[in-house]
């Protein structure tokens, strides 16, 4: 367990966090073991490794389990806890006793959750609290009140969104007393509508983006750190191409990565790097190979020049910019 003390980083320096839902098992209520927690602690080591302090979590991942073997790892590391960041999510329910899959961003639901949380990962404080998808049904003040009385109760030390825009963060933040500090957002090079949407404003082709304009330009302005989720493509450029643009990108993210180097996941995650919000990428999987592949990511600065990082973006979209 932790004592309350104030850590000097916070999320906001990281460049890269470790994404636990890969921990824990399968996607069911079956209960982990001694080989889920072994292999969580292979994925923590291998991310502390590479330089990584940043662990993200949300409380339904693995219907829980995520957290839960991570907690299992706190328990049987000495003063791992206070050389890390938690962060966690809540406000995904899963389906389940005749109910559909829903969001719930009620103060009484998130005060229950978040106790289940810090029981599940062992520890007397979350380091960063997200709210993981807006609910349509949510009451801001509601919100704020929940969120205040976890502040100061020192049950949480800051708070965030994922999957916001800039007005849903505007709203939320007008009824809160302390900053909102991240909005995590799935951003990738196969995932590319938070660029295109800025792009091609004013051209036939801005109706088929469905991002937010504007969510990106918000956060810079106001000191949001923005997180990128599925940042490595789910694969897509490093072995499981599929489209003639997929392989074409992959080609030339693999001779980028022996140009300077470096491994294809560096490059991935550069590219991301590179944009001017300063991106921090969440690297998710749970093989140790794999986030050891990100080491660059993490220990060394963007190396794509202007030109390169445009030649990524256009060879991956498979036509020119307007």
């Amino acid at each position: 367990m932790t004592t309350e003390k104030d850590r000097t980083r916070d999320t906001g320096e990281e460049r890269l966090l470790y994404g636990c839902m890969g921990l824990g098992g399968g996607w069911d209520t079956t209960p982990y073991g001694a080989a889920e927690i072994d292999q969580a602690e292979a994925a923590i080591q291998a991310a502390l490794g590479i330089g990584i302090t940043v662990f993200d979590h949300a409380d339904i991942y693995r219907h829980g389990k995520s957290e839960a073997v991570f907690g299992e790892v706190l328990a049987r590391t000495p003063g791992l806890r206070e050389r890390i960041v938690l962060q966690t999510k809540c406000g995904i329910r899963l389906a389940g006793d005749d109910l559909p899959g829903m969001y719930d961003l009620r103060g009484e639901h998130i005060l229950r959750q978040v106790e289940a949380s810090l029981e599940r990962l062992r520890t007397d404080v979350i380091d960063v609290l997200l709210l993981h998808r807006p609910d349509p049904l949510a009451d801001p003040e509601d919100i704020a009140r929940a969120l205040g009385s976890l502040h100061r109760q020192r049950l949480v030390r800051g708070f965030g969104v994922s999957n916001m825009s800039a007005a849903q963060i505007s709203l939320l933040q007008a009824h809160l007393d302390v900053p909102l500090v991240a909005d995590q957002l799935e951003l990738s090079l196969a995932r590319r509508d938070w660029l295109e949407a800025g792009v091609l404003v004013n051209t036939a082709e801005a109706a088929s983006v469905g991002f937010p304009e504007g969510t990106l330009e918000h956060c810079r302005a106001h000191g949001i750190q923005i997180q990128a989720w599925g940042a490595l493509a789910r694969g897509r450029y490093t072995g499981l191409e599929e489209t003639p643009e997929e392989r074409a990108t992959a080609a030339y993210v693999t001779a980028l990565a022996e140009a300077k180097g470096t491994t294809p996941e560096t490059i991935l995650l550069w590219w991301l790097q590179r944009h001017p919000a300063r991106i921090a990428p969440v690297v998710g999987s749970a093989r140790p190979d794999r986030i050891r592949a990100c080491a660059d990511a993490a220990g060394r600065e963007p190396e794509l020049s202007h030109e390169e990082w445009y030649r990524l973006w256009i060879t991956a979209r498979g036509t020119a910019l307007p």
